[in-house]
């Protein structure tokens, strides 16, 4: 096992070049920004592989492309070099703080308009809060948690790492499920709801979501059989589908009303019995960000209902 570098033994000159070659994607455009020539940025290069002792660049062809190591390094000198860069503009302007970043996976399975409302309490309760959201899948997200390039990850599924780093999972809540239509279709399936089910046109997520296991395992329990008119893993797509009348679909009833207003559909009728839950999976026991303890306590005391949770995992 490699023993961690000494922190007065990095170059951070060195890891500067490596930062602006990764971000410029050559070492040629590089020289403009630097101010160097290209045998120096290329021997300060090689002189900071040899001190982490790993290979950052790699040639493909005519370029240089970052190995598997030299994104993970890249990630955390671009944080390291842009904290630096709002240190010094906020010193510009006579700030005594930098303005509070707050980076958030979202896990690209939840619902755009839930994931806004999770949201909002964080960008109310922090002044001049930067907010980057990245959306993906959520071991992607997890991995770079874990690698302290995210503050937090929102997602709907609880996460079992598999490396030796322990993560949180704490619930923010729960709600059942509602289930939508056009006009025309809320009024032929709403009588006898949710009987009215079988064979009806759906929209549903894909099968590796947890929404639609929850759904597949509800439909089996009751002997229905829905018509499945389209599966997709982008939920705004499926709700857009159903705002055209190709078929009824579900969302989480937190949002009942939001979706009612912002795509024109009806409710068919409520499924409380299937629930969907919501964490925000940290690095952390405690969660320090102030954004992000605004967004927590905002959802367990006024967007969801539920019993405060954390797990460890």
């Amino acid at each position: 096992m490699q023993q961690p570098l000494a922190l007065n033994a990095l170059n951070y000159q060195h890891l500067l070049y490596f930062w602006v070659v990764a971000r410029e994607g050559s070492i040629a455009r590089a020289t403009t920004v630097l101010h160097l020539t290209q045998p120096t940025i290329s021997t300060q290069l090689k002189q900071l592989e040899r001190t982490l002792g790993v290979r950052l660049l790699a040639r493909r062809g005519r370029s240089l492309a970052l190995t598997d190591t030299g994104q993970l390094v890249f990630r955390y000198a671009d944080e390291i070099f842009r904290t630096g860069q709002e240190l010094t503009e906020a010193l510009a302007r006579g700030e005594s703080l930098r303005p509070s970043r707050l980076v958030v996976g979202i896990s690209d399975s939840l619902p755009k308009l839930t994931t806004a409302r999770l949201l909002r309490p964080a960008l109310k309760a922090v002044d001049d809060l930067q907010l980057s959201v990245r959306i993906d899948k959520t071991d992607r997200l997890v991995a770079d948690l874990a690698v302290h390039a995210l503050d937090v990850v929102l997602t709907d599924t609880v996460v079992m790492p598999a490396g030796p780093v322990k993560l949180f999972t704490n619930l923010l809540g729960e709600c059942g499920l509602t289930v939508f239509g056009t006009p025309e279709l809320a009024s032929a399936h709403r009588r006898r709801f949710p009987a009215s089910l079988d064979g009806a046109p759906f929209i549903l997520p894909t099968t590796n979501t947890t929404m639609r296991r929850s759904l597949d395992a509800w439909c089996v329990a009751h002997g229905i059989q829905p018509r499945i008119v389209c599966e997709s893993e982008d939920v705004a797509l499926l709700q857009v589908f159903g705002q055209e009348g190709l078929g009824l679909f579900a969302a989480p009833s937190v949002v009942e009303a939001q979706i009612r207003e912002a795509y024109g559909v009806h409710v068919v009728g409520r499924l409380p019995e299937i629930r969907e839950r919501f964490y925000a999976i940290s690095a952390e026991r405690r969660l320090a960000h102030p954004a992000v303890v605004a967004l927590t306590e905002a959802a367990r005391t006024r967007l969801f209902s539920g019993t405060e949770r954390t797990l460890t995992t």
